[in-house]
């Protein structure tokens, strides 16, 4: 994800954006929300509760549309009273907000690397929890010794390619599951479902809350002040949530026939089993994609913790040394458990920070109902951040 940290002016009411303005507004959420969330859904989702995915997939959809619309309130209300710093708390709480959300970054850098490198060595028939984690350390490492010796802007334009081929595997994907599951309905006339795990209900709501990071992303229009007025940052941000969202749900509605040739074994690097069992040539562009896009996403998140470092010091750390430290956290990270561990920690850490915004939203509110509904998505994401486990 990129994350351009600027200080947020309000301007008067602009006219309302169009296309040609919203798509780059755009680029960016749907580039993180889309970055690895669609290569792992379909796993952690179908091992946590079977064939109620795509039901599983709408309750964390609309928890993120919640969660998405505390920041689009922020953008409005929160930015004004953070320029002119008059709510000490106010300001407290967003700088509170921006050290967590550091934390995410460097856990979301070790999760991209990680998925890279599980998608890759499966191509390869090298997958191991061992080889995964030394994989992960050494791209980590380059990308780290990149950003020491010249920095990683230039490798940032890779986000807006790496944007266009998730989209293009997505499209091939929903095509191929679609042509998967018709022609098995017309020769049965029914399509198989996965079987439920066996969990209890707790269990499945541990596991599922586990999962916010998939849909990760939608933040980022918070950031954009720089660049993009206030009204096309929230425009872009409900807009590619209603894209996004709609588009995870459908594709895992269409994977779920095709999840029982997984027989029960789940994998961050599932996908690619199901991918080659509707069509032989799909794991190839997959992997590709995979690679692409994960790598993209390190590189964009590295940036935009180092970035952040320096603000919260201010100054004090310059982005070489923030790249370093981002390095060596997210180095130490690749060797403490599987993907799906990592995945959890980094829905908690991030829940942890949209929770820190709800706290700044409530703070600058003062209509009932929209505290109350802050309240109610506060204590969601507070569910997240204490019972989150991995799925698996």
């Amino acid at each position: 994800m990129s994350d351009t940290r600027k200080t947020q002016h309000r301007a008067p009411p602009p006219a309302r954006p169009g296309l040609a303005r919203m798509a780059p507004a755009m680029s960016t959420p749907l580039a993180s929300i889309f970055g690895s969330g669609f290569l792992v859904v379909v796993p952690v989702l179908a091992s946590a509760v079977g064939s109620w995915a795509p039901l599983a997939m709408i309750v964390v959809a609309l928890v993120a549309f919640g969660v998405g619309a505390i920041i689009r309130h922020n953008i409005v209300c929160a930015e004004p009273v953070l320029a002119t710093g008059e709510k000490r708390l106010t300001v407290f709480f967003e700088r509170v907000s921006d050290v967590a959300l550091v934390g995410a970054y460097v856990i979301s850098v070790c999760l991209y690397v990680h998925i890279l490198s599980s998608f890759v060595l499966t191509g390869l028939g090298l997958d191991s929890e061992f080889n995964k984690s030394l994989m992960t350390s050494a791209v980590i490492g380059a990308i780290t010794i990149i950003g020491l010796a010249g920095g990683l802007r230039p490798l940032e334009h890779l986000e807006s390619w790496a944007l266009y081929l998730t989209l293009a595997i997505l499209a091939v994907l929903l095509a191929a599951f679609v042509w998967f599951d018709a022609g098995l309905l017309g020769r049965t006339g029914a399509l198989p479902v996965a079987d439920w795990p066996g969990r209890s209900p707790w269990q499945v709501a541990t596991i599922v809350a586990g999962t916010l990071i998939i849909v990760q992303g939608f933040e980022t229009t918070r950031y954009l002040g720089g660049q993009f007025d206030a009204d096309t940052r929230i425009r872009a941000s409900r807009w590619s949530q209603y894209f996004s969202l709609s588009v995870y749900v459908v594709f895992v509605a269409l994977a779920m026939p095709v999840v029982p040739v997984l027989g029960g074994q789940y994998g961050d690097n599932s996908l690619i089993a199901l991918a080659g069992a509707v069509a032989l040539w799909l794991p190839v562009p997959l992997i590709a994609a995979a690679a692409l896009s994960q790598f993209s996403a390190a590189v964009a998140d590295t940036v935009a913790a180092a970035a952040n470092i320096e603000e919260t010091s201010r100054g004090r750390v310059t982005p070489r040394w923030g790249y370093l430290a981002v390095g060596l956290a997210a180095m130490a990270l690749a060797w403490t458990g599987s993907t799906f561990t990592i995945i959890a920690l980094a829905s908690r850490a991030f829940a942890f920070y949209y929770l820190m915004q709800c706290v700044v939203a409530y703070s600058v509110c003062r209509n009932g109902r929209e505290r109350v509904k802050f309240i109610a998505i506060g204590a969601v994401l507070a569910f997240v951040l204490v019972f989150a486990v991995p799925a698996g």
